[in-house]
């Protein structure tokens, strides 16, 4: 606004637009952004330009907005999550390659790698390929995803999360069969390889790609219930739905209970982060 005033010109015009699955919940979305207005608005003044605000629900594997549409997209930790389950988890026999799993584990085959590495590979394609569609020349995209230092090397959060289901299979509480027919829709890829994949598709360059970590529980001046409890939480909010779909409803209280105290031992054992991947792009003229 300063800047505007200075050269004598009006305050610019924003759109942003939001984008989710269409089971996401855009009700309470919105009712933040209002919020978030009318917070600007105190601490601003109301002579800052205005904002059109709206939200597209679609995945962002494919078209989202019209070409040359977008200046900037900032993707949160969204590219983790990939479009499918990756195919070639199931021999020619169908019998599961990454029994007793949950994903990528000490006991995984280099198959199971192999065959989640090529879903992202081709998810991660498509959404570069999509977003240089939509994006103006010269415009920019800044995206953070979790990832791992080597994408072969298991997940301690999933290791964790599937040995809580592994004794539930134990004890009779969930059928063997549907674990080892579950496997996450998630990779974690390595910044070695989100930075090939962004070469190989070419639409972009690379201005920094940095990786930095997080504890688990992020806020580590907590004790460790409360940590532990932290974890819990926000696992159930990110992976509730697909396990309810997968396992039942009714052992969802029972698994996070049991995965609770698993985190709590991991905590006393040892240092738990997050590793993110964090990319700034620029598209080429």
């Amino acid at each position: 606004r300063s800047v505007c005033k200075s050269l004598n010109n009006e305050p610019p015009q924003f759109g942003v637009f939001f984008n989710d699955l269409p089971g996401n919940d855009f009700n309470t979305l919105f009712s933040f952004v209002r919020a978030f207005q009318k917070r600007i608005e105190e601490e601003k003044g109301s002579n800052f330009g205005p904002c059109f605000v709206s939200a597209t629900p679609r995945s962002f594997y494919g078209s989202v907005f019209p070409n040359h549409f977008l200046h900037f997209v900032h993707s949160g930790y969204a590219l983790q999550w990939l479009s499918q389950v990756p195919e070639g988890l199931v021999s020619k026999e169908g019998v599961a390659l990454n029994k007793g799993n949950i994903y990528i584990a000490k006991t995984s085959p280099p198959e199971v790698h192999q065959a989640y590495y090529s879903q992202f590979k081709r998810d991660f394609t498509l959404f570069l390929r999509s977003r240089a569609r939509e994006v103006v020349p010269g415009g920019c995209m800044v995206f953070t995803a979790l990832g791992n230092i080597k994408s072969t090397d298991p997940s301690p959060m999933y290791e964790l999360l599937g040995s809580a289901l592994y004794d539930m299979v134990l004890e009779g509480i969930i059928k063997e069969e549907k674990l080892d027919k579950f496997n996450m829709p998630i990779y974690l890829a390595s910044a070695e390889e989100a930075r090939q994949l962004i070469e190989a598709e070419g639409s972009f360059v690379v201005n920094r790609l940095e990786t930095f970590t997080i504890d688990w529980s992020v806020d580590i001046t907590q004790n460790l219930n409360s940590r532990a409890k932290f974890v819990m939480e926000t696992a159930r909010a990110a992976y509730e739905s697909l396990l309810s779909r997968a396992f039942g409803e009714a052992i969802i209280d029972e698994l996070f209970i049991r995965f609770k105290k698993r985190v709590h031992k991991h905590f006393e054992r040892q240092t738990c982060e997050y590793l993110s991947i964090l990319v700034s792009l620029t598209k080429r003229a």
